[in-house]
């Protein structure tokens, strides 16, 4: 008597390419060299496009933290009051306005006053602005703005000195 076996469809070798251990090790090698090189391009693209730090000097500005606040005080000594405004005129152009005054209401003088706009995560797009005095104790400068969030750090010097130094964050739309 003979007897028949039948073989079910998928217990049959196929016919295409067997995966073999060099196969294996190939595909192995390829995946994790793609996650690699991916690594390595992220890496290289955050260590160059931004350094992380706000201060470049931390260490000296921290050892001169105390001449800072005597600093601070000998500012509110003088007792200045200065109004700072935005105005935004045509596509892109502004111009910010300083109004200042002394402790007796008197317009400082011979005082140079200078802004900067710093912007919170990229010190390359920082603006440093000159202001022009127009009038007694009023201020100005024109320049180009695009829309967000920036530090003003507002500085006025007479007599060579530092006499007044502010720091405010503002909104340019």
């Amino acid at each position: 008597m003979s007897s028949c076996h039948l073989v079910p469809e998928e217990a049959k070798p196929s016919a295409g390419r067997s995966l073999t251990g060099w196969k294996i090790l190939a595909i192995f090698l390829g995946f994790f060299g793609v996650v690699f090189a991916v690594n390595g391009v992220m890496a290289y693209l955050a260590v160059t496009t931004f350094s992380g730090e706000v201060e470049q000097h931390a260490y000296e500005r921290g050892l001169a933290y105390n001449r800072d606040i005597a600093d601070a005080r000998e500012q509110a000594a003088r007792g200045w009051k200065v109004e700072v405004s935005l105005q935004r005129r045509a596509a892109g152009q502004a111009t910010i306005v300083v109004v200042a005054h002394d402790a007796k209401g008197a317009e400082p003088t011979g005082a140079v006053f200078s802004a900067r706009l710093e912007f919170p995560a990229d010190r390359k797009r920082d603006q440093a602005l000159s202001l022009r005095e127009t009038a007694p104790g009023r201020y100005e400068a024109d320049f180009t703005a695009s829309p967000g969030a920036r530090e003003l750090v507002l500085t006025a010097e007479q007599g060579g000195r530092e006499a007044f130094r502010s720091r405010n964050r503002v909104q340019i739309d």
